[in-house]
C-alpha cells in the first residue's frame, strides 16, 4: 500500500535516519519497520544523497522530514519521490495551513511540479496520483496550546510530537509535565479525528507509545543504534 493511501490510525512503525548512509539505511529497512523517516532538518543528508536513499527505499515507504516550514524545503523534499513529508517546528494553525499549501501542486497549492524522480516515473501521472501524505510536527509549548486548531486543519493527516525539543520547550525535569503536554496534543487530535505520532521519547518503549494511544512511533534511529553498538555492554556507557 502506499503511503498516500495508508490509514495512519493504524500502528505505524517508523525507522529514523540522520547520518547520511545508504548502507545504514539498507540494513535498517531489513527490520520491521513501515515507513523510512529521511531527518533533513537535523541529519546529514543532502539533495543527493535523500534522492538516493528514497530510490533504495521505495517512494512508497519513504517519509522525509523537511528542514524547515518553508515552501521551498517542503517541495525540495517532495521531490525525492517520497510519500509524504513531515514538516517540523509548528506552532500556529495558520503555519499548518502554509505547509499544505506548499506540498499541493498549483492551483490548489503551491508547489512547483519538477523534481528528477517525479519527472523520471512520468510527471503527469504523478501529479494526478493526489497530494503527498503531510505530517505536522508539534514540538514547543506554543504548540501544544494551539494543538487543537492545528490538528483541525484541512489536508493535514497526522500530528506527529517532537519529544525532543517538547521536552526542552516546556523545560520538564520529569516525565508528568511532558506526558501531560503530550497527552492534551493526543486528545486534541482525537478531536479533530486526526491520528498522533511520537518520537518514541528516550529511555521509553515505542510499545508504551502505542498503548497511550499514539498510532505513529519511531522504533529505532540510526544514531541511537550505532551509538548503542558502541556502548559498553556492562555498563552502558560509550
Amino acid at each position: 500500500m502506499s503511503g498516500m493511501a495508508r490509514d495512519w490510525s493504524r500502528s505505524t512503525r517508523l525507522a529514523w535516519f540522520s547520518l547520511g548512509n545508504l548502507p545504514v539505511v539498507e540494513i535498517g529497512m531489513m527490520s520491521s519497520a513501515d515507513f523510512a523517516v529521511i531527518d533533513l532538518q537535523h541529519g546529514l543528508w543532502d539533495r543527493l544523497s535523500a534522492h538516493n536513499a528514497v530510490g533504495l527505499i521505495g517512494g512508497s515507504r519513504a517519509l522525509i522530514r523537511s528542514a524547515n516550514g518553508d515552501d521551498a524545503a517542503i517541495s525540495q523534499a517532495l521531490d525525492t519521490g517520497a510519500a509524504g513529508v513531515i514538516v517540523p517546528m509548528i506552532e500556529t494553525a495558520a503555519q499548518a495551513a502554509a505547509a499544505v499549501l506548499a506540498a499541493g501542486f498549483m492551483p490548489a497549492g503551491r508547489r512547483s511540479a519538477g523534481g528528477v524522480r517525479p519527472i523520471v516515473n512520468g510527471l503527469g501521472n504523478y501529479v494526478r496520483s493526489g497530494r503527498p501524505v503531510i505530517g505536522i510536527m508539534i514540538e514547543s509549548r506554543t504548540g501544544v496550546e494551539n494543538a487543537e486548531a492545528i490538528a483541525a486543519v484541512d489536508g493535514v493527516d497526522f500530528i506527529f510530537i517532537g519529544s525532543g525539543d517538547l521536552r526542552l520547550s516546556l523545560a520538564a525535569t520529569d516525565d508528568a509535565a511532558f506526558d501531560r503536554a503530550c497527552d492534551a496534543i493526543l486528545v486534541a487530535c482525537r478531536g479533530a479525528g486526526k491520528p498522533c505520532g511520537i518520537f518514541t521519547p528516550a529511555g521509553r518503549s515505542w510499545r508504551e507509545m502505542i498503548e497511550r494511544g499514539f498510532s505513529i512511533v519511531t522504533t529505532a534511529d540510526d544514531i541511537g543504534a550505532v551509538m548503542a553498538g558502541f556502548a559498553d555492554p556492562a555498563t552502558g556507557e560509550q
